[in-house]
């Protein structure tokens, strides 16, 4: 795999594209924290299509020079695996030369959000940010061609959220999956659901991926596949005891020995992945709003009072 700028796997280090196959590639920004999501893109050379944009107007500028640098042409579609602002917040960058896709509730969702990330994080430079979401919205499947190459849109279900793509290259079997996998940071779902996340990790083992591109941190294989599967079990055994008990997720949390996955950056979202795996188990349906507020503040009290930070 070759690479296009610094491949530092450390925090603040500058954001890198990787080759993973001919006309395909990654970008990778270190370390793979809050708003330092991965993106990719695939090109022929005269048509482009991008993976996911960034948080910042710098960082989106940035994944443009990557893709202009290793040879592809300006991005004519653009597909967003979700409407979180760290994988659309740059979209803006590329349109109106490019053509927004995304799965009908990612539009949805993208609207209602609109400048969340600002809210959450108000002392970051997101730079001159216009919510784009989806114009070009599916519900199911939908295969796009890039040239030659086949590229295959794919709605898991509720899962990280309730509107997620997995963006699937079958010949060169290199996958896309959005938030559905982070590799080295804690799963985060309190926008999607516990069970969905499950059946999501089911429908990538069987697209048979030799390389999967996560939503955040380094590429890797479908290993990482069963790291998230334990984590996902480990909320959900977590949940039905203290639920049962009667304590909150913040108190379940606390009490909670994270064993293998205390290594994992992020540990506070235990308890925001509580908070949905508590919704599920009082009869919600998936992606049920929670107050944000509350899980964001329970998820600060993790930290020590520490507000939780965005790295980009």
């Amino acid at each position: 795999m070759s690479e296009v700028g610094t491949a530092s796997e450390t925090t603040n280090a500058e954001p890198y594209a990787v080759q993973l196959a001919p006309g395909v590639h990654a970008f990778i920004q270190p370390d793979g924290g809050w708003c330092l999501n991965n993106a990719g893109f695939v090109s022929d050379g005269s048509t482009t299509l991008l993976v996911d944009t960034a948080a910042t107007e710098r960082r989106a500028r940035l994944l443009r020079d990557a893709v202009l640098a290793s040879g592809a042409s300006r991005p004519g579609t653009v597909v967003n695996t979700h409407h979180h602002g760290d994988h659309s917040y740059g979209n803006a960058v590329f349109t109106p030369e490019a053509t927004v896709i995304g799965h009908a509730a990612c539009r949805r969702e993208a609207l209602a959000a609109g400048h969340q990330l600002h809210a959450l994080w108000p002392s970051v430079d997101f730079g001159d940010i216009r919510i784009v979401p989806p114009s070009v919205v599916y519900t199911d499947r939908l295969t796009c061609h890039v040239g030659g190459t086949e590229v295959e849109l794919i709605h898991p279900g509720p899962a990280h959220t309730t509107g997620d793509t997995v963006v699937w290259l079958p010949r060169q079997r290199v996958v896309f999956t959005g938030d559905l996998v982070f590799h080295g940071g804690t799963p985060f779902i309190p926008m999607g659901s516990l069970a969905g996340s499950l059946r999501s990790l089911e429908l990538l083992r069987a697209l048979g991926a030799r390389t999967v591109v996560p939503g955040h941190g380094p590429v890797t294989d479908p290993g990482v596949y069963d790291t998230v599967e334990r984590y996902l079990r480990f909320v959900a055994e977590v949940a039905e005891k203290a639920h049962a008990e009667g304590r909150t997720p913040l108190a379940a949390a606390r009490a909670a020995d994270l064993g293998e996955f205390a290594e994992l950056r992020e540990s506070e979202r235990l308890v925001a992945n509580l908070h949905r795996a508590y919704a599920e188990l009082d009869g919600k349906p998936p992606g049920a709003p929670l107050d944000l507020v509350a899980v964001f503040g329970d998820m600060t009290e993790m930290n020590g009072g520490v507000p939780v930070a965005c790295h980009a």
